[in-house]
């Protein structure tokens, strides 16, 4: 016959009680009808910067005059689809369309701080910083949506303004999809961060570049796109076209963003997070069974419609 075992010790009075597990700042999942949604809208941006590359050498083409405001409707109408599908698989609510319209109004008024001076444009380390935070698919929206909101804050509303916006969206995107954002953190974090910002700088103003360079006569310069030319021609046309008007600008971008990402990112970052956290997007809401009554009341009946079950809060 064994001995009963001794009961446990109670814990002292002055240990500190059991620390509570901090939950992360995870960003939007995306599930198969919003990357489906994504991969459509970016098909269709990519077939409107190419299709003038894909003309025959005869045709007579007019800087998107005419397919500008096609465009632009279209990519309202799946942009609405993005977030339709986001919110039908991510469970998102009121408080994700109002951390989306706050970020889309900070960024389109950080734009004319510097637009019109050596592409000084601050908007962009805020797109990269909340698309790491939020995730691709929040991201390419938000991008999109703030490039249109800054459009309008701006005057810059013309046929380039679907163009923009649609570069904008895989710009933060881009940042959406750099790896470790559940466990990658501090300096590290912030330094690829930097080079990403640097990097897709350059490449938001070569995109950009291809929605007007097709567009210029042959005989207006030696850099402009000729019909007739081989790839490989054209290609070397191009760079010299993209070097002799817009390194500067797309320089002067990129050197903002990481000076920018570099010194306010952490705090910027830390705010995006602690924001996402206290949102709880994603955390359903139950409810709690009604309780029975204390001091000898009978139980109340959960069916009883005068009883309203208290709401279980996200923590």
């Amino acid at each position: 016959m064994t001995a009963p075992a001794a009961p446990s010790a109670p814990a002292p009075a002055d240990q500190p009680p059991a620390a509570r597990p901090v939950r992360q700042a995870r960003a939007v999942r995306l599930g198969p009808r919003s990357l489906a949604a994504l991969a459509l809208v970016s098909a269709v941006g990519v077939a409107a910067f190419t299709w003038p590359f894909l003309a025959p050498p005869t045709a007579q083409l007019s800087a998107h005059a005419q397919d500008a405001p096609w465009l632009f409707a279209g990519l309202l109408v799946l942009l609405v689809a993005v977030v339709a599908a986001t919110i039908a698989e991510s469970g998102l609510g009121p408080k994700a369309v109002a951390m989306l319209g706050v970020l889309a109004a900070t960024g389109a008024a950080l734009r004319p701080i510097g637009a019109g001076t050596a592409g000084l444009e601050p908007m962009f380390f805020l797109m990269v910083l909340s698309g790491r935070v939020l995730g691709p698919g929040f991201g390419y929206v938000l991008g999109s949506v703030t490039m249109f909101a800054s459009a309008l804050l701006t005057g810059g509303v013309g046929p380039w303004m679907p163009f923009q916006m649609l570069a904008m969206g895989w710009f933060t995107m881009g940042a959406g999809l750099l790896p470790g954002p559940d466990r990658l953190r501090g300096r590290t974090e912030l330094l690829m961060l930097a080079l990403y910002g640097f990097l897709a700088a350059f490449a938001y103003g070569t995109v950009m570049n291809l929605a007007g360079w097709p567009f210029m006569g042959t005989l207006a310069s030696s850099i402009a796109f000729d019909p007739h030319a081989a790839v490989g021609a054209n290609l070397a046309r191009f760079v010299a076209y993209c070097l002799a008007t817009s390194l500067g600008w797309d320089l002067g971008r990129a050197v903002v963003t990481v000076v920018l990402t570099l010194v306010v990112g952490p705090a910027v970052l830390r705010a995006l997070r602690r924001a996402t956290r206290r949102a709880a997007f994603e955390t359903p809401v139950t409810f709690d069974a009604p309780r029975a009554g204390s001091g000898g009341e009978p139980p109340v009946s959960p069916a009883d419609p005068s009883v309203t079950a208290p709401v279980r809060r996200p923590t």
